[in-house]
């Protein structure tokens, strides 16, 4: 079978006429401004040494050169091969700690916009992969389900605010069974589930499910520091108010659980990564899921066409090159008079 793969291209030959015609109209052109210089005897002895054919035939390979290049540009292709094109991903479900207290800025600028780039990072290096998101606090919801289309989570992902949770708190127990629910949608053997979260007012209730844990890859990353941060206020214009006050009246600092996060990833056999200042953790992570191997879930044979532009770009430049070695000025021998006293 014969196609153009970029057949756009083959509109240019209509010039091909065109610059023939052009040539034509510079050759005759010559001639007349040759009749006006000179007398014709004189001009045929001017031009005596011209050879008229090869000449046409150097115009004429230079515009078959031209037909030829505009051919190659179309990509012509003939000749095919069966390929058998397969597919594969997994499936991966994160879920977001929209807690007060991911508002803290002793991450910059603060956790919950960290973790938010750390999940576009991840979005950005998948390929095949499904993921949804998972907004918890004390309660938790699906925000996205398992989708491709990553644009789309990507706007569910900006979406995740505090503001989304009608009850603060943070229980990962709820979390991560609403995770593993939205997993379970999906037909995929190769699972994944990232949790993030700082793990303040951490609720200790997921010994029924950590059977399920163990069968993924469970992922905890842990936005915040040890030493903590006060808890900015926001009015309705998202104008900072000062800080989250206890009922003493003292400015209330948030701090990571270490503790029960690391409770929580020996019994679940999961991974810790803490987001240091400068994201390398965080990239080595999404670099670890981003490449992970999937299940293959599609398989498609295609056929695939040879390229045979070569054929076409070689001869136009070998045409070109050989209208450039031929003369078209014939030969002619000189007898040498010399002068002898």
């Amino acid at each position: 079978m014969f196609r153009f793969n970029d057949p756009g291209w083959l509109w240019a030959l209509a010039l091909v006429p065109v610059l023939a015609l052009l040539v034509m109209q510079a050759s005759a052109a010559r001639r007349r401004a040759l009749e006006i210089f000179a007398e014709v005897e004189l001009v045929q002895r001017l031009t005596r040494s011209v050879h008229q054919t090869m000449r046409r035939w150097k115009a004429v390979m230079q515009i078959t050169a031209v037909a030829l290049l505009v051919v190659a540009l179309a990509r012509p292709q003939f000749g095919s091969r069966v390929e058998t094109i397969r597919s594969s991903g997994q499936d991966i479900v994160v879920a977001i700690d929209l807690s007060q207290s991911m508002l803290a800025e002793d991450v910059s600028p603060n956790r919950l916009e960290r973790a938010r780039l750390a999940v576009y990072r991840l979005m950005d290096g998948l390929s095949g992969d499904r993921i949804g998101l998972v907004a918890f606090a004390a309660d938790a919801f699906v925000q996205s389900p398992l989708t491709l289309d990553y644009r789309a989570a990507g706007m569910f992902l900006t979406a995740m605010t505090p503001d989304l949770m009608p009850i603060q708190g943070t229980d990962l127990g709820v979390a991560l069974r609403t995770a593993l629910e939205a997993l379970e949608q999906g037909a995929r053997e190769a699972r994944a589930l990232v949790l993030v979260t700082d793990a303040e007012d951490h609720e200790d209730d997921f010994e029924d499910i950590l059977s399920d844990l163990r069968a993924i890859d469970v992922y905890i990353v842990v936005i915040g520091t040890n030493e903590g941060a006060p808890i900015p206020v926001y009015d309705d214009r998202g104008v900072q108010q000062g800080f989250l006050r206890d009922e003493d009246g003292s400015v209330v600092t948030t701090r990571v659980g270490e503790g029960a996060l690391q409770s929580l990833a020996d019994q679940a056999g999961a991974t810790i990564v803490r987001a240091s200042a400068d994201g390398t953790a965080l990239d080595q992570l999404v670099d670890r899921i981003a490449s992970g191997e999937g299940d293959e879930f599609d398989a498609r044979e295609v056929t695939q066409f040879e390229e045979q532009y070569q054929l076409f770009l070689a001869l136009a430049l070998l045409l070109l090159l050989s209208e450039a070695l031929l003369s078209d000025r014939r030969s002619e021998e000189h007898e040498w008079v010399g002068r002898f006293e």
